[in-house]
């Protein structure tokens, strides 16, 4: 089994460096995803509210036979249960579709600072870590205007800033950033969608070390020190995605990926996102 080097939070707590995704994966399809993603030796899962996954992940751990202690589980508030007493109540249902007592990590999903007040959010999401039903709780998509906002006017610091990053998003400032207060980042759409493997210098880099393009990048987000969790359904391309710790990038490759930034995100702006599901 690859032993996955921990990152230590800012509270104490420990998460793998490499975990599994499961955004876009059908509800339908989670339990399976999840199950195989065990197996090859995944120990930390990544859902959210929003994906409509979260009953599929727990099934998979229900039935894996691992000990709670052996998995790191995220999720994430759902855009439409901001709010203090809204955030409370989502929350209890997220621990309901997982099956557990406890998560170890929950995230704000996004800012949405023209629709609700993230702090009012924060404040529930300080309770939820006061009474042990969170391990750890951070943001996802949040700028240094809005994290020194939560810095201003709340007590506890996010653990986590869940971010995009990849080749031609580096979001040096913003890892700088998260890196000066003690905010761990998490890396999500790594390989941009797919946009960065076809990229020259990533694909020159890939042949030099006898890898595949996605695990020059995935690797590359692991020596910045970033949290990652790739997301595949196929197992072949889940395994892979696995096997980046037998190789390490010089600092000469380190330095070719990162002049590959244009800025440019597959995702949306936070300053700009304000979706809502209904």
């Amino acid at each position: 089994m690859v032993a996955v080097p921990n990152v230590l939070l800012n509270n104490g707590v420990e998460i793998p460096q490499l975990g599994f995704g499961v955004f876009q994966i059908d509800p339908s399809e989670t339990a399976d995803a999840v199950s195989k993603a065990f197996e090859i030796g995944y120990r930390h899962i990544d859902t959210a509210q929003m994906y409509g996954n979260e009953k599929g992940v727990g099934q998979a751990f229900a039935k894996s036979g691992l000990d709670r202690s052996e998995v790191f589980i995220t999720s994430k508030l759902n855009n439409n249960q901001l709010g203090h007493d809204a955030a409370l109540t989502a929350f209890d249902k997220t621990l309901a579709d997982l099956g557990l007592e406890k998560v170890d990590l929950f995230l704000i999903h996004w800012p949405l600072p023209t629709k609700r007040d993230f702090v009012e959010t924060w404040k529930a999401f300080e309770e939820i870590y006061r009474d042990g039903r969170a391990r750890s709780i951070g943001v996802s998509n949040f700028q240094p205007h809005h994290l020194r906002r939560l810095h201003e006017e709340t007590t506890i610091p996010p653990a986590v800033n869940q971010i995009e990053v990849h080749p031609y998003l580096t979001q040096e400032e913003l890892r700088a950033f998260d890196d000066e207060h003690g905010i761990a980042t998490e890396a999500w759409s790594p390989i941009a969608q797919g946009k960065v493997l076809d990229d020259p210098t990533i694909v020159a880099i890939a042949k030099e070390h006898g890898k595949t393009p996605a695990q020059v990048v995935l690797r590359w987000h692991i020596q910045h020190g970033s949290i990652v969790f790739p997301k595949s359904v196929t197992e072949s391309r889940m395994k892979e995605n696995f096997e980046i710790f037998d190789f390490e990038l010089p600092v000469s490759d380190m330095g070719s990926i990162s002049a590959l930034n244009k800025d440019e995100r597959t995702g949306p702006d936070p300053d700009v996102f304000d979706y809502i599901p209904a």
